[in-house]
Formats: structure tokens, sequence, C-alpha cells
């Protein structure tokens, strides 16, 4: 965090899990699951204040007065709360850090910090157990506790029956008599909920138990499948490199053949080179030759 204003965020975000552990430990409740969020968040204050020092310095170096004056003013008010926060954290308490803690730097949070720092009094706790109170019956008679009786079958007995007709009518309103989805609507077998509809707990059990062998057995045949794409993939990965290698050497004669046809090149010029001065030479004596023939002719 190179930006002051996060840092002031930061801190009131600190402040607030501070009140918020301060008030479960007024209450009598467990405030030690905050701490490792409040010591991660003033690692991350501690680091933001070098990240900013650093920026300022850069600033400076850069000639820019401005950026680095304002960081200058807000580091020394950022140093302190991150001071008075971590005592704070620590147990060291003060007026000092109190009145930091207490006041939040954005404004927009002080309904917030009101309400971390307000405690539940004698009277409200009085009110809240008098009108737990209330809630039982009057005269101090209590109701009769209920038995609930569980069953092997639990669709089993005449009152199921009427149930049973009131569940067909409500999906056939629900599905418009296509029945209930399937995802594969080609399947005609029976759903979960429609076989282990009449069965029993232990039969139940026994079927779940046979969902699971299933599932194992197809979890074993999708290991065994990876298993295979995986060797299938290393002998592809091992001829690749064959391939490679391959390539590798063809690279290496193409050079070799590259190099002999240059060599080869060099020498036809050379001879076609020499070719052509022979036959300059050839034409010189031809021509002096005529000369002295012309001279001899003319005397």
């Amino acid at each position: 965090m190179s930006n002051p204003n996060q840092l002031y965020l930061l801190a009131d975000h600190i402040k607030l899990s501070l009140l918020e552990r301060q008030r479960a430990q007024s209450l009598n409740l467990d405030a030690g699951s905050k701490d490792g969020h409040i010591s991660r968040s003033l690692d991350q204050f501690r680091d933001g204040l070098a990240t900013i020092q650093k920026e300022k310095a850069r600033l400076e170096e850069a000639g820019d007065e401005d950026g680095a004056l304002t960081i200058e003013d807000a580091l020394p008010g950022l140093q302190k709360q991150y001071d008075d926060l971590t005592s704070q954290f620590h147990g060291f308490s003060s007026p000092t850090t109190e009145s930091t803690l207490t006041h939040p730097n954005d404004p927009t949070l002080s309904t917030d910090f009101k309400h971390a720092t307000t405690s539940p009094t004698g009277a409200g706790a009085a009110q809240s157990s008098s009108s737990t109170s209330n809630l039982r019956p009057k005269g101090g008679a209590r109701t009769a506790s209920k038995t609930v009786r569980f069953t092997d079958n639990p669709a089993a007995g005449p009152a199921a029956v009427g149930k049973k007709d009131d569940d067909a009518d409500l999906e056939a309103q629900l599905f418009g008599g296509r029945g209930r989805y399937r995802d594969n609507p080609d399947d005609d077998g029976e759903g979960y909920r429609d076989a282990a509809g009449d069965m029993t707990n232990t039969q139940i059990h026994a079927y779940h138990q046979e969902i699971l062998d299933q599932q194992d057995a197809q979890l074993d045949a999708l290991g065994a499948s990876i298993a295979r794409q995986r060797e299938l993939s290393m002998q592809i990965g091992d001829e690749l490199d064959e391939h490679v290698a391959m390539l590798d050497d063809v690279d290496g004669a193409v050079d070799r053949h590259q190099g002999r046809l240059d060599r080869a090149r060099r020498h036809v010029g050379k001879i076609s080179r020499a070719a052509s001065e022979s036959k300059q030479m050839i034409a010189i004596i031809i021509l002096i030759i005529v000369l002295v023939l012309l001279i001899a002719i003319l005397k």
C-alpha cells in the first residue's frame, strides 16, 4: 500500500476488530479467533508504512516535492496509530491508545465505532431475561413433553396411503403429467426416491452400500482408464523426443550439405573467372597475329 488513505482505512479496520474483541471479552465469549486476523492486519500496516517511506524517498529523488510533502505529513500520524494499535493488541492499554482506538479516521464509520464501543448493561440483560421469561406459559405450568416414535418403515400405516395419493396429485399438477425430471429421459429405471420409497432402514442402508460399491467400481474403472491414458501420453512423449532428435540430425546434415554446396559454388566461380581471363588472352594473341600479317602484306 503506497497510498496513505489506504493505510487510514486499514487502521480503521484494525480498530473495529480490536473493539469487537474487547466486546467479546466483556461478554465472556471466545475472542481469540480474531487474533490471527488482527496480527496479519498489523503486519500489513507495518509493511504499508515501509512502502510509503520508500515512496517518499523515490518522490524526493524524482523532484516531486508536493507528493513527498503529502506523505511526510501523513507519516507521523500513521506511525502513532500503528504503535497505539500494536500496544492495544498486546494488552498494553493507556488513555492515549484508548483515544486512538475509539476515534475513526473516516467520519462515515462513526456509527460502526459507536456500536462496537457499546456494551450490554445490566438493565439490558435483565430486560432480555424478562423477555425470555415472558415466552413461558403463565402460572408456572409446563406443557407436557411430546414423545416421537420411530419405525423401520415410515411409509407404513393407513395415513401413509392418503399421503401417497396427495403426493401423486401434487406431482401431476407440478409436472403436468410428464413425470419427474430424469437425467436420461429414455431410462425407464426407478430413481433413488422410487427405489427407496418402500424400504426399511436396513434395506435403505444396504441399498446405499450397493450404490457406494457401484461408484467405487466406476471410480476404479476410471482410474484404470486414466492410468492407460497416462502410459499412452508418456509413450507419445518418448516418440516425440525421438522425432525431435531425428529432426536435429536432419538439420545438421542439411547444414553440412549446404556448406559443401557453398564451397562448390565458390570453386565454380573461380573456374568461370579463370576461363574468362584465358579467353581474353587468346583474343589478344589472335589480334597480334593478325596485325603482324597485315604489316607483312602491306610491305
